[in-house]
């Protein structure tokens, strides 16, 4: 999906005033924010109204987040000032943006589907490119089993993940967690239900 296309699809989602993914952070996130040690830079990748970075904020990290969508920021920039937390949030395209090198100590990354393969190997190069040697990746997205629950994400199965096509990609770095689980969540109307859940947590090498 072209940037045009993609920033005025997500404009549209994100038009109501209520929260399409709610204010909550990410289950998944809240319970392994631990990890990230104290005092990091925290980049959230795609965090559309700004649950998760808000949330990571909210624990005292130093947090920029994009999106491609102005609508979903606007909305994520009143929630960090109804919670009194400041957050840098970007509005970019993540297939252009020009990535930093070795600026941050951990990368958020909750269901950014959207990409399809090809972009999403893209992606995940990025991850490594702007991740601090010893870095660390917290990521969850759906599996293709999805489709059958039909509780969110694209209608794409391509667009999923499998344990082992996480097994490939970060064949070079040092997995913790790689875990497939059907899990029930609700996060607003976008996300609500059983959904086909896989996360994974891996540690760039150092």
């Amino acid at each position: 999906m072209a940037e045009p296309d993609q920033a005025h699809f997500w404009d549209n989602r994100y038009r109501a005033d209520d929260y399409v993914f709610g204010t909550a952070p990410n289950a998944f996130l809240s319970r392994e924010a631990h990890r990230i040690p104290a005092g990091s830079q925290v980049l959230a990748v795609a965090d559309g109204e700004g649950r998760n970075s808000v949330f990571l904020a909210e624990q005292g990290f130093d947090v920029v987040a994009t999106d491609i969508s102005e609508r979903g920021l606007a909305k994520a920039r009143r929630l960090a000032a109804e919670r009194g937390v400041e957050v840098d949030f970007r509005r970019v395209d993540l297939g252009t943006w020009g990535w930093p090198i070795a600026k941050f100590d951990a990368i958020v990354a909750i269901f950014i589907q959207f990409a399809d393969p090809s972009q999403r190997a893209t992606l995940f190069e990025n991850f490594a490119r702007c991740l601090k040697p010893g870095g660390i990746l917290l990521m969850q997205g759906y599996r293709p089993e999805q489709l059958a629950y039909g509780t969110g994400g694209p209608p794409l199965a391509d667009n999923m993940y499998t344990e082992a096509m996480l097994r490939e990609a970060f064949d070079l770095w040092d997995i913790e967690v790689l875990e497939s689980h059907d899990s029930e969540i609700s996060e607003g109307c976008g996300h609500s239900g059983m959904s086909a859940l896989i996360d994974l947590i891996a540690q760039r090498p150092s």
